[in-house]
């Protein structure tokens, strides 16, 4: 069964169907300036002309048109411009008009139903983009990392998604195949033969063998790095009452978020906000401070910040002068020393009124988060864990077939053969519909 007859095969198992013109809102439903409304689909471009008052059949691919949405009783409902995109081009390959309206809700609700009356359907989650996969716009990296740039939290994981949408893991794994095709197509000669009439003995390509493993784990170890870069990191401030969190809190964002006071127990509930350490998304936390309270809110502040602190990626306890460190470590923490103005800490110590040791601070927490993070720069990164589990399968069948380097070629083949199968399956040549089903309705709905 071809790609693409596959595939229709199982649009129909995932909810998906090809044969119905579909449509999405792919802006957010919000009042706003301009709003953007997707369609795609057989007939599309004529399905659209029937509700809209400008010419828009035969018109040249890209081409914008000025004109007005009419209802079903040929009022105007609004004045837009629409994008044709004849079939073969635009995001999905099919036939599409995407409509720049006017961001009003009551509008985009009108146009929404007249489109259902004209004969399109809402779109589920993700379906432009399982159309762009099934038109062979894209390979499944391709489509994953759609996801992943609307996703993206930070300025590195931006970048990292455009360049699996560029199909930078597509072409990796396309060099790999093509090695281990050329090595496969030695042993069939191999196998084509017969036991006497072999022209020369086979001997595995040890070499070459470890040149793509060594290359698809450099990919593979990227996935910690990436899933940090892209989704960032929970880091929550803690220590005793008065120990500077809140201090440093504000020092860290640059701006006064918290209030400081000299009063123990000011903070009663966490404070959390959005910042970016060298390019590390990361969510703060400012928690109360613990100490025995018979305060019933202080009490329960201090019940979050214990919460908070079970289930960070990282925390930054702070020490207060003259104040000694926790004896029952962390495991998920840095301690750091405040208010070195008055009296210089062991260890990282910061003053939140000089700004002294800040960058330290800042130092130790990046330091922390990305230690298990394989940064190189001569391959592409991935942030799918699909993607990084079947590159641990084409590993381990190339590190099998090594094993078996001493067994009969048809033994070997094998191995290779299950490399190849891992290695279409990262890419969707060969995917599950389950694995489609879960991939795809993950999506943003106009993705």
């Amino acid at each position: 069964m071809c790609l693409r007859r596959f595939y229709a095969y199982h649009s129909a198992m995932i909810g998906y169907t090809t044969e119905e013109p579909i449509y999405a809102l792919a802006t957010p439903f919000s009042p706003s300036a301009l709003a953007v409304i997707r369609t795609s689909g057989k007939e599309a471009i004529s399905l659209f002309g029937k509700v809209f008052k400008g010419r828009v059949k035969d018109r040249p691919s890209g081409t914008a048109v000025h004109g007005w949405i009419l209802d079903k009783n040929r009022e105007k409902v609004d004045e837009v411009v629409a994008l044709v995109y004849t079939h073969g081009h635009g995001y999905t390959g099919e036939e599409a008009v995407e409509i720049m309206c006017h961001g009003s809700l009551p509008v985009i609700r009108k146009i929404s139903t007249t489109l259902e009356e004209a004969g399109f359907r809402l779109a589920l989650k993700g379906e432009f983009t399982y159309r762009a996969f099934l038109g062979g716009r894209m390979d499944l990296t391709e489509a994953e990392a759609v996801e992943e740039l609307v996703s993206a939290k930070g300025e590195k994981g931006r970048k990292d998604a455009l360049s699996r949408l560029s199909g930078s893991i597509r072409q990796e794994a396309e060099k790999a195949k093509t090695e281990i095709v050329d090595i496969l197509a030695s042993l069939e000669v191999q196998l084509d033969y017969g036991e006497d009439d072999i022209p020369e003995e086979w001997v595995f390509p040890s070499e070459r063998v470890e040149a793509i493993m060594e290359r698809l784990e450099k990919i593979r170890r990227t996935y910690a790095s990436s899933r940090l870069y892209s989704q960032g990191a929970k880091v929550v401030l803690a220590g005793s009452t008065n120990a500077g969190k809140s201090s440093l809190f504000n020092a860290l964002l640059k701006e006064n978020r918290a209030i400081v006071s000299s009063v123990a127990g000011t903070t009663r509930d966490y404070i959390e906000t959005q910042c970016e350490m060298k390019g590390i998304p990361v969510r703060l936390f400012d928690t109360a401070g613990l100490r025995l309270s018979g305060d019933e809110i202080e009490k329960e502040g201090i019940l979050r910040s214990k919460e908070l602190m079970d289930d960070a990626d990282l925390v930054v306890y702070v020490i207060a002068p003259g104040e000694e460190e926790p004896k029952e470590k962390l495991a998920n923490a840095i301690y750091v020393h405040s208010k070195s103005d008055i009296a210089p800490g062991e260890g990282i110590s910061f003053s939140s009124v000089t700004g002294e040791g800040l960058d330290r601070v800042v130092e130790a927490i990046t330091g922390y988060l990305s230690r298990e993070s394989a940064v190189t720069s001569d391959v592409p990164v991935i942030e799918s864990e699909r993607q990084e589990r079947k590159l641990g399968e084409t590993i381990d069948a190339l590190r099998d077939a090594e094993k078996a380097k001493e067994c009969s070629v048809d033994i070997i083949a094998l191995y290779f053969q299950a490399a190849l199968s891992a290695l279409s399956e990262l890419t969707g040549e060969t995917t599950s519909d389950d694995i489609l089903e879960v991939l795809f309705s993950s999506f943003c709905l106009g993705k």
